[in-house]
């Protein structure tokens, strides 16, 4: 009998100690060498983060992030360029074909983010609900990610939507309903293009898409230089 309650003294001694013993965080896999980054596309052509104006020349671009017209009021790229993972861009080549036909266009604000670039958003953003954490990274970092609006073609001036690229308030939202008419058929004609070829709205941000095959790709800390 003193032995079984030594026994069982003992087991409940390793079953607490267990749950409290810290779990150790899984350390991510972001991939930050050029070469490690040449290799990944020698391996897998998709890897490829393709330029989206070369690819798409009448595409029009406006990276905030290479100005100070931002929420972090800040030049957080040295280059004023977009990139995106090589099916993503193609998804991209077909919405910009479809587009044209209805003389509408796309206008690009953000693709491929930079791991460091997303650690500085979240160590400034007033609302972390509307930037990725980088202890999980963005599809932004994946290249999987763009950031988007319509524009008319001969005019070149935006549709109208919601409410403006990054804005924090809750109209921001894919399904928010106290929007205007004309706000709300822009976003939700952009939603269902977007949608046709596999990049899915961000559910709190109308701008904010992501490729639906998103997991199969490594977080990136390339710079914009290097590419």
């Amino acid at each position: 009998m003193k032995f079984n309650l030594l026994a069982l003294f003992f087991l409940l001694s390793v079953a607490v100690n267990a749950q409290n013993k810290p779990v150790a965080k899984k350390k991510l896999f972001i991939v930050n060498s050029y070469n490690q980054y040449l290799a990944s596309v020698k391996s897998n052509p998709n890897n490829e983060l393709v330029e989206i104006k070369k690819a798409i020349p009448n595409i029009r671009l406006d990276i905030r992030y290479a100005t100070r017209n931002n929420f972090m009021q800040q030049v957080m790229y040295k280059q004023a360029r977009a990139f995106a993972r090589k099916p993503v861009v193609d998804a991209l080549k077909k919405i910009q074909k479809e587009l044209n036909k209805k003389g509408y266009g796309l206008k690009i604000f953000d693709g491929y983010r930079p791991y460091a670039i997303t650690v500085e958003f979240y160590k400034k953003a007033s609302d972390k609900n509307f930037v990725a954490n980088p202890a999980k990274g963005s599809k932004h970092n994946r290249g999987c990610a763009v950031d988007l609006t319509l524009i008319n073609l001969k005019t070149g001036k935006e549709l109208v939507m919601p409410t403006p690229y990054d804005s924090f308030s809750a109209a921001a939202a894919a399904k928010y309903e106290k929007v205007s008419p004309e706000a709300r058929k822009n976003r939700d004609f952009l939603i269902a293009i977007m949608g046709k070829y596999n990049m899915n709205v961000l559910e709190n941000e109308w701008w904010h898409y992501d490729f639906s095959g998103w997991r199969g790709y490594d977080l990136m800390d390339i710079p914009f230089e290097k590419l």
